[in-house]
């Protein structure tokens, strides 16, 4: 066994002398590739939590999170990645907004702030599962309880941070440290998208992006001209949720 030196019998790891890659035996290296955070349509799910009525004037920018959210929701329908929708005490806080386009969702309510508890038999129904993409509020309470307990079971977490917020951005900023801090990963639904889509040849591509014209006849001159139609979900930017600001300057979070 290694040793640090003569007298000391403490095994030394590449992690703990900060190796490069290089140097990492076989197994290190795969465990390495196990954490790139990869998102396939068929390994993964979309869950949404608790957008609902009763936190439509307390939610910073919750207009613009619920519309990327339903953003991903539209995405995930089309390349058929399975989406999962929580309510928290419904009867209290109302149902889920209607601009979720959540139609055909059957809500699950709950009063844990964790949605794995309620969650449970659908995802011991899926031994395929390897990543959760993550939508929706609070970001310091549901959110983060429920990355918690999805990382504590061996999945993958990226939470979509602009679908995520609080009732105020010192939380949100502060719960988005903390999941990184545990092994989430943070993405923006744009980013999240195009990794599910991979390929410009995709099937569902055009409706998933859209890009001028002469942008998609650069793309896609190869492929034939009745998949040269105006793509749908991402004509324009997401909007603004504030997130900007918080990563600004000196930031000690992140």
């Amino acid at each position: 066994m290694p040793t640090l030196d003569g007298n000391c019998r403490m095994c030394w790891t590449p992690s703990l002398l900060n190796l490069p890659p290089a140097c990492l035996p076989l197994e290190g290296m795969a465990a390495a590739r196990t954490s790139l955070g990869r998102v396939l349509p068929g390994s993964s799910i979309l869950f949404l939590c608790d957008m609902q009525e009763r936190f439509r004037h307390s939610i910073v920018y919750f207009p613009q999170i619920v519309s990327v959210a339903a953003r991903m929701l539209r995405v995930a329908r089309l390349l058929q990645v399975p989406a999962l929708l929580t309510e928290q005490y419904p009867q209290g806080l109302g149902p889920t907004v209607p601009e979720l386009g959540a139609e055909g969702l059957q809500p699950v309510s709950k009063t844990c702030f964790s949605m794995v508890p309620t969650l449970q038999r659908e995802l011991d129904s899926r031994p395929q599962l390897q990543s959760v993409l993550l939508c929706g509020i609070e970001a310091q309470v549901c959110i983060l309880h429920t990355t918690l307990d999805l990382l504590e079971r061996g999945l993958q977490v990226h939470i979509v941070v602009d679908a995520c917020s609080s009732r105020s951005q010192v939380d949100r900023l502060t719960a988005l440290a903390r999941m990184r801090q545990s092994g989430a990963f943070l993405s923006t639904s744009e980013g999240l998208i195009m990794q599910l889509v991979r390929d410009a040849a995709h099937p569902k591509f055009r409706e998933v992006v859209t890009r001028s014209w002469n942008v998609q006849r650069a793309m896609i001159g190869h492929l034939e001209p009745k998949t040269w139609r105006i793509q749908k979900i991402i004509k324009e930017p997401v909007p603004d949720s504030g997130l900007l600001g918080l990563f600004q300057g000196q930031n000690p979070l992140f």
